[in-house]
């Protein structure tokens, strides 16, 4: 049981600096962004990633316990959970849940959100 939280937060740790290093990046390289680039390129690489481990273990034998807490939930939850969000979307569409699907992708952008504004209304005292 502690093995697995050591290997998610290894992944995490190691996540959370990718992370970090293309957001620094992008914005040194592209200073004028019109849209938060580092946010949208994270995101685009963890959906990417996850997709081909996703579709490599069910095509190649299924990852190791030990092996899916590294990766999918450490490495790439650290990367950003927006990956793990694609992967529950896609896998509900794949199994023709597409009413889920929906409803999964509307409570992200409504509560989730909606959750962001109340929590920086507290956290600014303007609540």
């Amino acid at each position: 049981m502690l093995k697995g939280w050591w290997l998610v937060g290894l992944g995490g740790a190691v996540g959370a600096i990718l992370r970090y290093a293309i957001a620094v990046g992008l914005q040194r390289t592209v200073p004028q962004q019109v849209v938060p680039y580092g946010t949208l390129v994270v995101n685009v690489i963890g959906c990417l990633a996850i997709g081909y481990v996703a579709g490599w273990g069910e095509t190649r034998g299924p990852l190791s316990p030990e092996m899916r807490l590294l990766i999918i939930a450490g490495l790439l939850g650290g990367f950003t959970t927006f990956s793990s969000f694609g992967l529950e979307i896609h896998m509900l569409a794949r199994s023709e849940q597409f009413g889920k699907a929906l409803l999964h992708i509307g409570l992200h952008l409504t509560v989730a959100l909606a959750a962001v504004w109340v929590g920086f209304g507290f956290g600014s005292g303007t609540r």
